[in-house]
């Protein structure tokens, strides 16, 4: 998840914006977390798993 989305239940405000110490807590926890795909979109992630599984069919067909 993105934090660029979410919204602050202590100020109200988008937590991207930073605007209480809270969102800057957790803007900045969230930035740490980020792991390898964490920069990709939905629909980047969706077509990384569609071609892993085309290139999982073609292996085991090829196999077989």
């Amino acid at each position: 998840m993105t934090y660029d989305r979410l919204v602050c239940a202590n100020c109200a405000a988008p937590v991207n914006q930073g605007r209480c110490p809270v969102c800057r807590a957790n803007r900045a926890r969230m930035q740490q977390e980020g792991g390898p795909l964490s920069g990709l979109s939905p629909a980047a992630l969706v077509a990384l798993v569609a071609l892993l599984v085309a290139v999982m069919a073609l292996v085991a067909h090829q196999t077989a």
